[in-house]
């Protein structure tokens, strides 16, 4: 006997936990995750920032990021006791060399975040003391830059699935994705379910899923990257510097829980995995740290790695299969998945639903072909 449901969510990661609660609101909602507990994945090792200039040159993104600030600012007190956003500032360095390029990089920035400002060497050595010289002559600062606490944002959503009767099982082996009489047949864990729309939010393994329903895949490609933890010098207090990113992206510090986090923003290849660091990837992440800020690096305190989920123009999959009736995919977030999670999560909602798109996205022009996966055809 199947167990009957309107919509199938497959993956509890952000992206998978977020729709599900929305479509929760009102619908009868599965919602299955491989993991023990959800978020193991991309979702639990995320860089966990919120950058409104973070892809800003993708429409797409820079909608979906801009329509996801409010409700984390202002997340209601039954979603979560706590805030879920605590402002960081972000303060990007030129390497040295590198400044007219930099320059040209501000210069289009501007146009779309223009609360950004220059910063003299005097700056961002108050901001950032321990910097070298040759970090210091060109730089800018972004304010509206949030720490995100990716954990209560993610739990809130489950509790809201939750709340509206959601059914969610972890540790879930899918065998079998099969379309039968204008629904999805799924056998997972030897439990048949049946639902007229299935969501493959999958992450890392949403080509596979796809290849096991039977539905083409879209050319998804994880990318490893790489982030370590580190001590300041004795009696640094790290807690209040901005996040810092290097101008021409190759590398990442923010301080974490009285540490310094740096990753050289690496992106290898990968098959879906649990993916694991690198040896070369860590030395790197510990040779840019040393270049911009004075420290000597005598032990690496933690190491680890994460996926981040690619197709070829690098821009999210969120939308009903052109070919296979009822298969929606949410993918392909890249590194902005937390960010725009709340504005994918009501987008992906109304378009299952067959509503128009949510009004903030109407009104900032967003178009939903910017997204779907016919865009491949």
């Amino acid at each position: 006997m199947s167990q009957l449901f309107d919509h199938i969510v497959v993956g509890a990661g952000m992206a998978g936990a977020s729709v599900a609660a929305e479509l929760a609101v009102g619908a009868r909602v599965l919602l299955l995750e491989r993991e023990q507990q959800p978020g193991y994945h991309s979702t639990g090792r995320s860089a966990a920032a919120f950058i409104p200039s973070y892809g800003f040159t993708n429409p797409s993104l820079r909608h979906l990021t801009n329509a996801s600030l409010d409700f984390m600012l202002n997340v209601p007190e039954h979603f979560s006791h706590s805030p879920v956003m605590h402002r960081r500032g972000l303060l990007t360095l030129a390497p040295q060399g590198q400044e007219a390029a930099a320059e040209s990089e501000y210069l289009e920035l501007i146009k779309h975040v223009p609360n950004i400002s220059r910063m003299t060497a005097d700056d961002v050595r108050q901001k950032l003391p321990l910097i070298r010289e040759t970090f210091s002559s060109y730089a800018w600062f972004e304010p509206d830059v949030f720490d995100i606490d990716v954990h209560s944002l993610q739990e809130g959503y489950l509790r809201m699935f939750r709340h509206h009767g959601g059914v969610q099982i972890n540790s879930v082996v899918i065998s079998e994705i099969t379309h039968q009489d204008d629904s999805w047949r799924v056998i997972a864990n030897g439990v048949e379910y049946r639902a007229p729309v299935v969501v493959n939010a999958a992450g890392a393994w949403s080509d596979e899923l796809a290849e096991l329903a039977g539905v083409n895949k879209i050319g998804l490609v994880p990318l490893r990257r790489t982030a370590v933890l580190l001590d300041p010098p004795v009696g640094c207090d790290v807690s209040n510097w901005p996040l810092v990113l290097a101008s021409d992206g190759s590398f990442y510090l923010k301080p974490d829980a009285g540490l310094i986090l740096a990753s050289p923003a690496d992106e290898h290849p990968s098959a879906p995995c649990d993916a694991q660091p690198e040896e070369h990837d860590i030395a790197y992440a510990v040779h840019f740290a040393q270049e911009a800020l004075d420290i000597q690096v005598r032990q690496v305190r933690n190491k680890w790695a994460g996926l981040r989920n690619f197709v070829a123009d690098r821009t999210p999959v969120i939308g009903f299969d052109a070919h296979a009736k009822g298969f929606f995919w949410v993918t392909g977030q890249g590194g902005h998945g937390i960010q725009t999670g709340p504005a994918i999560a009501r987008l992906a909602a109304s378009l299952i639903f067959g509503q128009p798109i949510p009004h903030d996205l109407q009104k900032a022009g967003f178009d939903p072909s910017w997204v779907s996966p016919r865009r491949f055809l």
